[in-house]
Order: structure tokens, then C-alpha cells, then sequence
């Protein structure tokens, strides 16, 4: 056995974060369908909340957020533009490139749900003993 073999208190250690984890993303899950989205759906909108750098993302930009393929991404946003949440629109800047744009209608579930996620966010950050989330300036 190698001397960086893991142990059993690392075992253990990352069974319980991959517990907490999952606790969270089926509490996230359950949130979701409360409010009538799906989780992947949600994240879409979050990530369009969130994005660094603008009001918009494009689906290749929104495909390396969510960790997903191309083609999935362009039908989630299909779905998300048929319940009224996103829009897609040509971009100012380059009329080849489009550009997916938060309505406000998925920009208040959105918020609504995560607003709904903080207790549990708050509850991770105590048990990891993670240091405060980033202010916004």
C-alpha cells in the first residue's frame, strides 16, 4: 500500500460531503417542482441571473455551465422559451451569434427559488466551515 493511500477518515469524510451535497440537490429538486420547473430548467435560469460579464449568455455558454452537450442545452432552452422564461435573440454585436435572454418571468422564479435555497446554503457553509459567499459590489 502507498503512502498516499486514502484512509478510512477520508473515506468517511468525503461520504459525508457527498451526503450533504445530495441532501441539498434533493431538497433543490423538490423546490423546483414546487414551482413547477424542472431542476435543469431552474439552473438555466440561475445561470442567466448570474452570468459574470452581462444580462445574457449564449447556449454554448450556458452548455459549459450546466456541464452539458450542445444539442441539450438548445432544447432545454426551447423548453424554457415555450413556458415564457427566456428569449432568444440575435445578437447587436454579431447578427451570427444568439443570444438567450431571461424574461421577467423566469427571472422571478428564479429568484423565488433561490431565495428558497439559503437555508440550506447557510446550513453547508456551517457544516464545511466555508468562508462567506462573495458580496456583490
Amino acid at each position: 500500500m502507498s503512502d498516499d493511500a486514502l484512509t478510512k477518515q477520508d473515506f468517511q469524510r468525503l461520504s459525508h460531503f457527498r451526503y450533504q451535497l445530495r441532501c441539498f440537490l434533493r431538497q433543490s429538486e423538490d423546490i423546483c417542482r414546487e414551482h413547477g420547473l424542472t431542476p435543469l430548467q431552474y439552473q438555466l435560469l440561475l445561470h442567466l441571473l448570474g452570468f459574470e460579464g452581462g444580462e445574457w449568455a449564449s447556449v454554448g455558454q450556458l452548455a459549459e455551465r450546466l456541464q452539458a452537450k450542445h444539442h441539450g442545452t438548445v432544447a432545454l432552452v426551447d423548453r424554457c422559451q415555450q413556458l415564457g422564461l427566456v428569449e432568444r435573440r440575435p445578437s447587436r454585436a454579431d447578427r451570427r451569434r444568439i443570444e438567450v435572454h431571461l424574461l421577467p418571468r423566469g427571472s422571478e422564479l428564479a429568484r423565488r427559488i433561490a431565495e428558497l435555497h439559503q437555508p440550506e446554503l447557510r446550513h453547508l457553509q456551517e457544516e464545511f466551515h466555508l468562508p462567506g459567499w462573495p458580496e456583490s459590489s
